[in-house]
């Protein structure tokens, strides 16, 4: 009796993959893009808005702390296109550098504190334009400043390193100590006091005292612009005192 063996073999059976359900599928595209942004470099165009960012911030703070009226511009440097810096799981933190206030040329700190840190120095250039006095005319050394010799001109301040001036007032009763151009921002280092009383001028020494007003000639014994003080000799007495210059050949003194 021949016997015949017969083997069999049983496949595993495997669920069938159910397809995926179109209504899950805007799910796993916000998961993947998240996941991507998770991971994604931080490239130079971000550095470049959070420096503009917190620039305008600063900027405009500034301007209203020290209650200065004027308008702003914002250039932040090129940076190079291949910088790639990790991904920053925290916001960035931006701080000024340099210089101590955020005018002219400046250099922020771009800093990720997360878990991949790293900092980068981000320069940029702030313009502020203000109205500052200028010369309208060329102007010799020692003139007398005239009120049509100057008038206001807007200027870009971070550029003036010596300085500016923003009121007429400024330059009342003051002389050049240099010779200006025609536009030429004019300085307070540019001007003394000019002198209304010179050595040797005859003037009116006066003295108040509450309501009681003394008069008296007198001799001027140096150079005086308005407000300084200056010797003077009273020619009655031959004393010699100090008073201030309150006008041409008028000076005053405390009794």
């Amino acid at each position: 009796m021949n016997l015949k063996t017969t083997f069999s073999w049983l496949l595993p059976s495997f669920p069938k993959r159910k397809p995926v359900r179109l209504q899950y599928l805007p799910l796993l595209c916000a998961l993947e893009v998240c996941l991507s942004s998770a991971f994604a470099a931080t490239l130079p165009s971000d550095l470049i808005g959070a420096t503009e960012h917190f620039l305008e911030q600063s900027v405009t703070e500034y301007l209203q702390r020290s209650e200065i009226h004027g308008r702003h511009e914002i250039q932040v440097n090129s940076l190079d296109p291949r910088l790639r810096l990790a991904g920053c799981d925290t916001p960035l933190n931006v701080s000024l550098e340099s210089p101590a206030q955020p005018v002219g040329r400046v250099t922020c700190r771009v800093r990720c504190e997360g878990s991949s840190p790293w900092t980068v120095f981000v320069p940029a250039q702030v313009r502020l334009y203000r109205q500052v006095l200028v010369a309208t005319r060329p102007l010799s050394r020692n003139a007398p400043i005239q009120p049509g010799d100057v008038i206001l001109a807007e200027r870009d301040v971070g550029q003036l390193t010596q300085g500016y001036m923003t009121n007429l007032s400024q330059v009342a009763g003051k002389k050049l100590t240099r010779s200006v151009q025609t536009d030429q921002v004019l300085a307070t280092t540019h001007m003394v006091m000019a002198e209304v009383i010179r050595k040797g001028d005859q003037v009116v020494i006066s003295a108040r005292s509450g309501g009681i007003s003394v008069k008296m000639p007198g001799e001027a014994l140096s150079d005086g612009g308005a407000g300084e003080q200056i010797r003077v000799r009273n020619t009655r007495s031959q004393r010699i005192v100090r008073g201030r210059v309150i006008g041409p050949g008028a000076v005053e003194v405390q009794m």
